[in-house]
């Protein structure tokens, strides 16, 4: 099954600041150079799944190979981009619930082992008209598993955020065990326990084709061929370039996102100002952004990041344009001029990545049809999926060695669109 060659362009990514992301990013760069070429499982894609997927697998003593194009992490695909919200009140489909409930403690077992933090509890606004799609959804899964969704009411609400201007007729959610995850922490400190565990983790191997023969894999790189018994395609954007089958099901988006100067930074910084999503009455989606983030702690640019949750422009991951556009920052600081006091200055940066979606916006978890069990797919994550990254890991393993898992992913099925 013939894939495409994956690009070889460079894209500059922030130094980590924190001592144990510089320790284990260069654990990482020197991985694996000389290692045996049979393994169990193969991953395609150390990203935010592929990292924690090898790190489950590892933790259970399967030998396993993940195998990334870049370097880990990157910002050519989609788990780039500092902050990742992380709610259980999910509005898009009470059945993914369950799964953040385990999502939460797999990420508490990760700061447990490795002894960094990787989740922030800042809580999370929801904002919207009572009838809006969004306002309803988290309502249901607030009240259908008993989650914790405060409603402010509008007097107290404008007391104690007046750099907020929230209309009077929006309902004023607040959902306080949100907060947001550190996505390249992350990832670097799942693939570093992964490599402790004894997995090999090669980066800058671009996959060229992979095959199955009977009970074989067989993958071939840039760098050599390697063989397993099961394959884990966890490749972002490039997963339809994998997997031809699901070519004409997933869709590759272009998405921007912005970091900008309000005119006050008090105001917004962590700690005085929670997550926060808009479901605005006159746009399609729902926007989305975080407090400033102190540059001591945390990498990538300074500024109040925000970004419009709605999938952009059809684009190919090997050919994306890069280069933000006008309308991308005025569509961004509408809604900040809309709903913040004091808001914006100016822009200081934007940024592209890439959402994955399928034609139901939900993930595709499984087995991939007609390999006879030997080769998975993880992909469809359309621009929602990092805060299950941790629990994703966990969901592929399981099914590679025991062929189920407990965790309620009926939903998720690759039967959906692949027969």
């Amino acid at each position: 099954m013939e894939s495409h060659k994956f690009p070889n362009k460079k894209i500059a990514s922030g130094k980590s600041v924190a001592q144990p992301e510089s320790k284990v990013k260069k654990k990482i760069e020197h991985a694996g150079e000389n290692s045996e070429s049979i393994f169990d499982v193969i991953v395609l894609g150390v990203g935010s799944m592929g990292s924690s997927t090898c790190y489950y697998l590892a933790k259970q003593g399967v030998k396993v190979l993940g195998l990334e194009q870049f370097k880990i992490p990157h910002e050519f695909g989609s788990h780039a981009g500092q902050s990742r919200i992380i709610r259980k009140a999910y509005y898009e489909h009470s059945s993914y619930v369950p799964l953040l409930e385990r999502a939460y403690k797999n990420w508490n077992e990760l700061e447990d082992i490795s002894g960094v933090p990787v989740y922030f509890k800042t809580g999370l606004f929801y904002f919207g008209k009572p009838d809006h799609p969004v306002i309803k959804g988290v309502h249901e899964s607030a009240n259908k598993y008993k989650i914790r969704v405060d409603s402010i009411p509008h007097s107290t609400f404008i007391v104690n955020y007046p750099q907020l201007n929230i209309p009077e007729d929006y309902e004023k959610l607040f959902e306080p065990d949100a907060g947001f995850i550190a996505p390249e922490r992350a990832i670097r400190l799942y693939a570093e326990q992964a490599m402790l565990h004894g997995a090999v983790i090669k980066t800058k191997q671009p996959v060229l084709k992979w095959t199955k023969n009977k009970n074989e894999i067989r993958v071939k790189t840039s760098s050599g061929t390697y063989h397993a018994k099961k394959l884990i395609i966890t490749a972002g954007p490039w997963a339809s370039k994998m997997v031809p089958e699901l070519a004409n099901t997933l869709t590759v988006t272009r998405q921007a996102i912005a970091w900008v100067a309000p005119r006050k930074s008090k105001p917004f910084k962590l700690g005085t100002l929670p997550c926060w999503m808009i479901a605005d009455e006159t746009k399609p989606g729902v926007y989305y952004g975080f407090p400033i983030l102190p540059v001591n702690k945390f990498n990538g640019p300074v500024g109040l990041k925000l970004a419009h949750h709605i999938a952009g422009p059809k684009t190919d991951p090997d050919n994306i344009n890069r280069v933000p556009a006008k309308e991308d920052e005025s569509n961004l600081v509408y809604i900040l001029s809309k709903y913040f006091r004091d808001g914006y200055r100016n822009t200081r940066e934007m940024k592209t990545c890439m959402y994955t979606n399928t034609p139901d916006e939900n993930f595709i978890l499984d087995f991939l049809p007609g390999y006879d069990n030997h080769v998975l797919i993880a992909t469809g994550f359309s621009g929602h999926g990092f805060k299950f990254a941790s629990v994703v890991g966990e969901i592929m393993s399981d099914l590679a060695t025991k062929g189920s898992t407990s965790m309620p992913i009926d939903f998720l099925t690759a039967r959906r669109f692949v027969k």
